[in-house]
């Protein structure tokens, strides 16, 4: 029996292999969460630097891939042993290696939701595209969720690659099809477009930003429009919840800004996996009144 044929007869190894594969990639979401806003930020500088006509000065080579990984206390450098996920955290008891300092439990957590919601995505789809194409729409959620989280910002490098691939995964109707998916990134776009627009002329301020724009265009692109808003439901009504509970509990004022990017993420997950029951749900009971 060949491996794939073994992967759709034997829906919990898929999903097991799936987990583990989603625990490596939850490693590497820790690097593009941390570094990805760096890099951003000296593109930027590097760009005003051109615009100005003033020299930047040179600074060390910086992507995902370089310099390794080190404690940004020691220096010390975080050997292979000490980067297997989650695994490597506990055995250090959350300190480096080198010095003892504390290490953050951000990382275990990213890893360990990535690789749990991984396992989840598999088990449901089962083997073949959509599970493929859930994988790398969940992955790529994961990172802007928390870069938003940490930053506010959601980066065109993820974006909008991300839209394009919701329209290549709607050319083989993984999800929807092409052009519910070319509806759906065109109304996601100009939907919170719209909203923004009318919040600035009212109030004189901008309520969100256009990451939050083109993330909602993406999720279209991959669920289609008919999901749209369900998404944008399920987004505003956590997001609200969230908010108030912020503003009570921690006194979060209510002029500091709340990412939205991480509830459009939330909304977008539960419409990829239960979407279609939900509607259907709705549909049945509104008519049955």
């Amino acid at each position: 029996m060949t491996l794939p044929a073994l992967l759709h007869a034997s829906p919990l190894l898929f999903a097991v292999l799936a987990g583990v594969l989603g625990l490596m990639v939850g490693s590497f979401l820790n690097v593009v969460i941390h570094r990805l806003p760096v890099m951003l930020e000296r593109e930027w500088q590097a760009q005003c630097a051109e615009l100005s006509g003033k020299p930047l000065e040179a600074q060390p080579r910086y992507n995902l891939m370089v310099p390794g990984s080190a404690c940004p206390h020691c220096g010390h450098k975080i050997t292979a042993l000490e980067n297997i996920p989650v695994i490597s955290y506990l055995l250090l008891r959350g300190k480096c290696r080198g010095c003892g300092a504390a290490i953050s439990a951000r990382y275990p957590i990213v890893e360990a939701l990535t690789g749990v919601l991984s396992a989840a995505a598999a088990w449901h789809f089962g083997f073949g595209m959509p599970a493929l194409g859930s994988l790398l729409l969940l992955w790529a959620l994961i990172a802007l969720t928390f870069i938003d989280v940490d930053t506010q910002l959601l980066p065109d490098a993820i974006t909008l690659p991300l839209l394009w691939l919701g329209l290549m995964f709607a050319f083989g109707g993984a999800f929807t099809d092409l052009r519910s998916a070319v509806i759906g990134a065109i109304a996601g776009y100009l939907a919170l477009w719209s909203v923004y627009w009318l919040f600035k002329l009212a109030t004189g301020k901008e309520g969100m930003g256009y990451g939050d724009f083109k993330l909602l265009a993406a999720l279209g692109a991959w669920l289609g429009w008919q999901m749209l808003p369900l998404i944008i439901l399920l987004s505003a009504v956590v997001g609200a919840v969230v908010g108030i509970g912020l503003m009570v509990a921690a006194r979060h004022g209510r002029n500091v800004p709340i990412p939205f990017g991480p509830y459009l993420a939330g909304g977008g997950l539960i419409a990829l996996t239960w979407g279609h029951d939900i509607t259907r749900s709705y549909l049945q009971f509104a008519f049955a009144q």
